[in-house]
């Protein structure tokens, strides 16, 4: 047995937390640069606003109907996280974390009432973070995700779904859109709207040969997850990344070399911290930098580059180095550059890699250490407090509306008076 632990409109319930003046109002939170809603309370949603809609776009949405927007506030809404997933943690034998606001649960060898616990669970984690999670039940994971759904759409459901009566999940699946079903594509979907396969049902209901014959693997794995036999693996331990990407738009466009070589060098920077992390290295970095596409007036470039490294890396100055080497290189004067990003390719575990014959190791090993203590002092002081000299020390963008750091800033702890 499964569950999926998922926080409601996440971004937007964590604000309200310190805010609890919002809660029944309309509220958004936007994107890097406060480019577009990536997050809506149910009341913003009512009033037509989409997901990922651009914030210039609703505007006058915005005005009309007093909606609050906030700026993106990732350091705390990863705290809230932290904080909700240590609860779900606590609750069942094994976690699978999905996303910032998602969580699987193994519930294997549990004896207990399933229902009572997703309860239970829900009002735990809304008592103890006030965040309000939904948390459905099942015999697979893709069901467990539709029975979290349905404690969305269902308030009497009290946050809990226990999904797994073969009649109650045919009941579900008759009605669920087979386009909101986890695994179901965007070309997958606009095969099965043209054999008119319009709900999960429709879809669970198609013969095991026609499934594999027309959409592979994955399908089928699907198919057979909606017929009630699990075959999506559960995952407790986190997975190292195969690429890594730090990307950002800027508030301004950017026509100077050397304050692009610093942006590209925070990106490079955090890039090589999420590498060693997860105690891996890359033998690739592409690096890019591109004009405003929305500027049709505008001279437009998309530059980019790949460095190849000889003995893969993780190392903050040889990442950085390489980073800004790209950028000097493809850098146009006549052109202003709006976004620019690294990511890191071909990633190994640093385990795994064998020294190269004229390699200085000795040099290596100095770096290695030196990168260790820089990642301690940044651990304790904060990320930033060493960098690499020509690194900027912030992103260059808009972030106007951005919320107090909460819970993890102790200039911005709310303060209580008697």
């Amino acid at each position: 047995m499964f569950a999926l632990a998922d926080c409601n409109n996440f971004f937007v319930s964590c604000e309200r937390v310190f805010r609890p003046d919002l809660n029944g109002k309309p509220v958004i939170v936007l994107s890097n640069n406060d480019g577009c809603a990536v997050a809506r309370s149910n009341e913003a949603k009512a009033l037509g606003i989409k997901m990922g809609a651009p914030f210039f776009k609703i505007k006058d949405i915005v005005r009309k109907n007093g909606v609050t927007v906030f700026s993106g506030n990732m350091a705390l809404y990863s705290d809230m996280s932290r904080r909700v997933k240590s609860v779900l943690r606590a609750s069942a034998p094994a976690m699978e974390v999905y996303s910032i606001d998602e969580a699987f649960l193994n519930l294997e060898g549990m004896d207990i009432d399933f229902d009572r616990y997703a309860k239970e669970l829900s009002a735990r984690c809304f008592r103890w973070t006030g965040i309000p999670v939904s948390v459905g039940v099942a015999p697979t994971k893709t069901l467990a995700k539709i029975a979290s759904k349905l404690c969305k759409q269902y308030p009497k459901l009290k946050g809990g779904c226990y999904m797994h009566r073969l009649q109650d999940i045919e009941k579900v699946l008759r009605k669920f859109p087979v386009d909101d079903v986890w695994g179901i594509g965007r070309k997958t979907f606009a095969k099965l709207q043209s054999m008119n396969v319009v709900t999960a049902w429709d879809y669970a209901s198609l013969s095991q040969s026609q499934v594999n014959r027309l959409f592979g693997l994955p399908g089928l794995n699907t198919w057979k997850e909606l017929n009630g036999i699990p075959t999506i693996e559960f995952e407790d331990a986190v997975r190292s990344k195969q690429s890594i990407s730090n990307t950002r738009s800027f508030s301004k466009e950017i026509t100077d070399v050397e304050a692009l070589c610093e942006q590209v060098a925070l990106f490079a920077t955090m890039t090589a911290e999420k590498l060693r992390q997860q105690g891996s290295v890359c033998y690739e970095l592409a690096v890019f930098a591109m004009t405003n596409r929305f500027k049709e007036y505008v001279r437009q470039s998309i530059s980019n580059d790949i460095v190849f490294f000889r003995t893969p890396t993780s190392s903050t100055s040889e990442i950085v180095a390489s980073a800004v080497k790209s950028v000097r290189q493809f850098f146009r004067a006549d052109c202003a550059y709006k976004r620019a990003g690294v990511t890191a390719l071909k990633i190994v575990p640093e385990s795994s890699v064998m020294p190269m014959l004229f390699d200085d190791a000795d040099a290596r090993e100095k770096d290695k250490g030196l990168m260790k203590v820089l990642d301690q002092v940044n651990a304790v002081y904060g990320r930033g407090t060493i960098r690499m000299g020509i690194c900027s020390d912030k992103v260059s963008s808009n972030s106007a509306l951005r919320s107090p750091q909460y819970s993890t800033l102790p200039s911005d702890f709310p303060v209580v008076k008697g």
